[in-house]
């Protein structure tokens, strides 16, 4: 092989060793996800976060598996979401899952109007908190593909509120309380459509307010 390898012409060799160095560079880029996905021991949350959580979008989908996982690892959560009925059933969820887990909720539409006071009424009840995880879940989608110009104001205002002011305001009133106690994570759930889908051309408002 070798001495195959040594009969090529010195421009093939180059490409050649430069491909190597491309493939084992993915490699591993690989093995270090795979370690970090499955095989990576759990951080200690609570110990190097703080006791609480606050998870926004929390009553199905990634919000509420985050709720589950978090209060798993022994944090206490803070259940945000628009609908009481089913806020108390995760909560209830979490309680049967993890006896003793420490649950409240927040009842919030990020989308009505007034976002400023609720958000304030919210950093309000968890005043006194060490708050050490916020994960900015809640989001809004198109309910169908649609091209800018069809796009209408409501859904338009909707999306930039929900997807943007709601996020800010919520990490600005969280915030404050990790840099006192200098720790803390902030989590904001994105979306494939703002980085591997390039401009989304039917989803442009979800892509531009999900990067």
């Amino acid at each position: 092989m070798a001495a195959a390898i040594a009969q090529q012409p010195a421009w093939a060799q180059a490409l050649a060793a430069a491909g190597l160095l491309v493939a084992a560079g993915s490699a591993t880029r690989l093995a270090l996800w795979l370690y970090a996905a499955f095989l990576r021991p759990a951080k200690p949350l609570r110990a190097r976060y703080g006791a609480w959580a606050v998870i926004t979008g929390t009553t199905d989908g990634i919000g509420r598996a985050l709720a589950l996982e978090l209060a798993a690892a022994g944090l206490g959560v803070v259940l945000v979401g628009r609908s009481p009925d089913k806020l108390a059933a995760v909560a209830a969820e979490v309680g049967a899952r993890r006896p003793g887990a420490q649950t409240r909720t927040f009842v919030i539409d990020f989308a009505a109007d007034g976002l400023a006071a609720n958000v304030a009424a919210l950093a309000e009840s968890i005043r006194g908190l060490d708050v050490g995880v916020l994960v900015n879940n809640a989001g809004l989608s198109y309910p169908y593909a649609q091209y800018l110009h069809e796009v209408d104001e409501a859904l338009a205002r909707d999306l930039i509120r929900l997807n943007v002011e709601a996020v800010t305001r919520m990490t600005h009133a969280v915030l404050p309380g990790m840099v006192q106690r200098k720790r803390g994570a902030v989590v904001n759930i994105g979306s494939g459509a703002a980085s591997i889908l390039p401009s989304a051309p039917l989803y442009t408002v979800y892509a531009a307010t999900k990067a």
